[in-house]
């Protein structure tokens, strides 16, 4: 596709680290299509390596949790209120929000009031958590980029331009895996059974859920006497949290890493794992798995008394199943809240141990999947998003202020 010579202002606004890494991919394949193009907002890191002129540091916007929003929320406004004065004074040709939705639809909707065009990338789940919630992204954003297929006719519904690019994580991992290599590169048997166990990420997670799943864990162990486990841990703060839950873990104690959670899981026969973005990457690895969560008690109350979740399956493989096609039937075992207990983590991890062929069905499901999140395209999800945007900076800007105007 040929494109405009004129070399654009493009302004990115991301939060939290994976934003930093979809920033950093997106700058490169844009720049491929603009080399002169200018790059300012706020990003971390991995932007500023590739020549990006960061305004604020990312970290300002890392915040995690309601109440750590409310505590925030004075900082966090003044933030906006700059951030927005600056960019409705430098005009950038576009403005890309990335995730961290609840600062960035905000900042997209006064700028896209004002003229400006603004594209939100990653779109949040509308198909979990209030659909109609699709139009009011719109308010915000002239075009999203999705990355699950199952997004975009939801936005078409709502007249939202809407556009699938895929999952970067999709590009990461290969459609068929080395296990071997990953045993090796952990120090691991090649002919003893291996279970990842990956209870979560933040400090927070290992509270609610660290305990239950090192109990799982163990009680697999005690009917598996041969088997190998792996858990990573994702900072300093998780990882001696989890070594003071496994003090005391009988037989063949756990090898405890320093990150590693992708080789821990193409390592492994079967992962058990906290739900999340994690539950996808250990889809794309193509291990069976079963997954437990846990949210505060306060949080599900609410969430279940207003009626917000939208889907009755909570994992990201056995939502995707169902959207792509799959039927209705659970390809992953999942306990949520009171149902995740160590009892039943364990017996659901011990059923898929022992199924070879139940494991090989789900492998076969996964692959599946995983064509499904590349969508049969071209290139890699940062160049599909990259030419959706430099599509829109082709074209004259007619603001669509429709709605805009309401309170957000």
């Amino acid at each position: 596709m040929t494109h405009t010579t004129h070399e654009p202002f493009i302004a990115l606004i991301a939060g939290e680290d994976s934003g930093d890494q979809l920033g950093a991919d997106l700058i490169e394949a844009l720049r491929r299509i603009y080399p002169g193009a200018r790059f300012a907002g706020i990003g971390g890191a991995r932007m500023l390596a590739r020549g990006f002129e960061s305004w604020h540091d990312i970290r300002e916007l890392s915040v995690m949790g309601f109440a750590e929003v409310v505590k925030h929320l004075p900082r966090l406004l003044r933030l906006r209120k700059t951030l927005v004065a600056r960019l409705l004074a430098e005009r950038p040709d576009v403005v890309v929000g990335i995730d961290a939705p609840d600062f960035n639809l905000g900042v997209e909707r006064r700028l896209k009031q004002a003229g400006l065009a603004t594209v939100h990338y990653v779109s949040p789940s509308v198909w979990a958590w209030r659909e109609k919630r699709a139009e009011k992204i719109g308010r915000s954003a002239d075009r999203v980029l999705c990355l699950f297929p199952m997004e975009p006719p939801i936005y078409a519904k709502h007249g939202v331009d809407a556009r699938f690019v895929g999952h970067p994580l999709a590009d990461r991992f290969p459609m068929v895996s080395d296990r071997a290599a990953a045993r090796d590169a952990l120090g691991l048997p090649h002919d003893a059974p291996v279970l990842a166990v990956l209870p979560g990420s933040r400090p927070s997670e290992i509270e609610r859920v660290g305990a239950i799943f090192v109990d799982a864990a163990r009680r697999v162990a005690s009917s598996m006497p041969s088997l190998r486990i792996v858990m990573p841990s994702a900072n300093e703060r998780v990882h001696a949290r989890l070594a003071e839950l496994l003090a005391d873990f009988p037989g063949i104690s756990p090898l405890l890493t320093d990150g590693r959670a992708h080789e821990a899981m193409l390592a492994a026969d079967a992962v058990l794992l906290a739900s999340g973005t994690a539950t996808l990457e250990a889809m794309l690895a193509k291990r069976p798995m079963v997954v437990g969560y846990r949210v505060s008690p306060t949080s599900y109350r609410i969430a279940k008394a207003l009626r917000m979740l939208k889907t009755d399956v909570y994992s990201l493989p056995n939502i995707l199943a169902r959207a792509c096609g799959l039927g209705q039937h659970l390809l992953v075992p999942e306990f949520m809240q009171d149902d995740c207990t160590a009892d039943n983590l364990a017996g659901a991890t011990l059923d898929l141990l022992g199924d070879s062929e139940r494991r090989g069905a789900v492998v076969a499901a996964f692959e599946f999947l995983h064509r499904e999140l590349r969508g049969g395209l071209e290139g890699q999800a940062a160049d599909r998003a990259a030419e959706a945007i430099a599509e829109l900076l082709d074209q004259p800007h007619v603001p669509n202020l429709v709605g805009t105007t309401e309170p957000h």
